[in-house]
């Protein structure tokens, strides 16, 4: 049975080829808007609310990876776009992959940026206690850990506003949608199908990322047949509220490389 999709909440800004965002747990298309003036003048960059984040319809948890992945699909339809570029942070970087998976020919380049794969039995036995804990617990509880894990301390005491701002978008998530979303992440494992997915690749995340590090990166990047891989200095999970100008450069780089025409 084929999932039903949701028709997501999205905005477009910039002239170019078409560059689909996508954010990831807790967050929104807000998430992208450090970066996308750094890009819409060469891209048509168009981020959209996952279901059950954003402005974008809410149905009942449970979400599946699937779900996500047609509402792209449906999203790509509803703007007729052929082919794309295709982004993602985080969970972001797992549901442009499996798309690319799914939709091959309507994929020109994919961003797997802060994503995680290859994980041994030890980081999923930690992602999977986070959820475990905010269960138990309660998500605000276990926000703290959250925060140390995503950005650097310097940033959190030089930009506290951004942090409760992101804190705050978490506990006014549903927390049936935001768990659930957790699990697809904390339950997705990509290695088995990484080498499937053809597109030229941009494999991207922070040096000190806890969750995401340097260390599976690599094996993405290995994995894929046409990849190439960039790590930031000193940056953590979030760097696209801490650090879009510095990821916009390696990106724009990559995308210029790999135009279509």
């Amino acid at each position: 049975m084929m999932p039903d999709p949701v028709r997501s909440a999205f905005s477009v800004e910039g002239e170019g080829e078409p560059l689909f965002l996508i954010h990831g747990i807790g967050a929104s298309r807000a998430s992208f808007a450090g970066l996308i003036p750094l890009l819409r003048s060469q891209y048509r960059c168009i981020s959209y609310d996952l279901r059950g984040h954003g402005a974008s319809p809410v149905p009942k948890p449970p979400y599946t990876l699937d779900d996500l992945v047609e509402d792209l699909e449906a999203l790509r339809k509803e703007l007729g776009i052929e082919r794309a570029h295709v982004a993602g942070h985080s969970l972001g970087g797992m549901i442009g992959p499996a798309y690319a998976r799914k939709y091959p020919q309507h994929v020109l380049t994919l961003g797997l940026w802060s994503t995680a794969a290859f994980r041994t039995g030890d980081d999923s036995a930690k992602v999977r206690g986070v959820v475990a804990a905010m269960r138990s617990k309660g998500i605000p509880q276990v926000l703290e850990t959250l925060r140390d894990r995503w950005f650097t301390p310097e940033f959190a005491e030089r930009r506290p506003d951004v942090i409760t701002r992101r804190m705050q978008q978490v506990i006014d998530t549903d927390p049936e949608v935001f768990l659930s979303v957790f699990d697809i992440y904390a339950e997705t494992e990509m290695s088995p199908w990484l080498h499937e997915v053809k597109h030229p690749c941009l494999v991207l995340t922070g040096e000190n990322d806890g969750g995401c590090n340097p260390r599976l990166n690599r094996q993405i990047a290995a994995a894929l047949p046409d990849a190439e891989l960039v790590i930031l200095p000193v940056l953590r999970h979030a760097i696209l509220l801490e650090a879009a100008g510095q990821v916009a450069p390696p990106v724009l780089d990559f995308l210029q490389r790999h135009r279509s025409s």
